[in-house]
């Protein structure tokens, strides 16, 4: 029963690796990955791109492939961002190209991205958790980092409605900052973090 099982799921594992590898080959592909597809994907794109297996024209278009959904954004951000592959604090300009191309869908994320990790810091400072505050830094500084290099007025202008209702206890991110539920100090630490990426 073992064996039967265990061939089960490598043949289920087999088809899914082979229609996400369909997908990104199929430029005529309309429906937008999830978001477990989108992790696989894009674990799958960066161990290509750390082989030096692609050309930077081909990793921007497999990311503008990724990065049709917030659910398939989701989890490219999610894979990448956390990755243990150093490219991820080296974006190349295929990786900047690719999010450029997809501005719409990556702009409110980064910026979500850099607050919830910029927060984290605090709380895994709070707990004496010292590898949970090194893995939430390393999210911050590489979504600041791809903030920076992507350099579109959409983020910017999307880090300042975040700063803004920080400061004025309410606008667009309110509802977020209240969902999360972020005290005084993770909503200091979260500015700091904007201010650090406008510089």
């Amino acid at each position: 029963m073992l064996l039967k099982a265990s061939s089960r799921t490598k043949s289920k594992t087999y088809i899914y690796q082979k229609q996400i590898l369909r997908y990104m080959t199929n430029s005529s592909q309309t429906s937008p990955l999830s978001f477990n597809q989108a992790i696989a994907a894009t674990q799958s794109l960066m161990n290509e791109i750390n082989t030096n297996k692609l050309s930077e024209d081909e990793i921007e278009q497999r990311i503008s492939s990724i990065l049709t959904s917030k659910d398939s954004a989701r989890g490219f951000f999610a894979t990448y961002l956390t990755s243990n592959m150093s490219l991820a604090d080296y974006p190349s300009s295929g990786v900047i190209n690719g999010l450029k191309s997809s501005a719409k869908v990556v702009s409110q994320l980064l910026v979500k991205n850099l607050a919830m990790s910029s927060a984290m810091v605090v709380t895994h400072i709070r707990n004496s958790d010292q590898s949970n505050v090194e893995g939430s830094q390393k999210v911050c500084r590489r979504t600041s980092d791809l903030i920076q290099k992507i350099n579109l007025e959409s983020v910017k202008n999307e880090l300042q409605k975040l700063q803004n209702t920080i400061i004025t206890e309410k606008g667009f991110y309110q509802d977020f900052l209240e969902r999360w539920g972020y005290d005084a100090e993770q909503r200091t630490a979260i500015q700091k973090a904007i201010v650090n990426t406008l510089i």
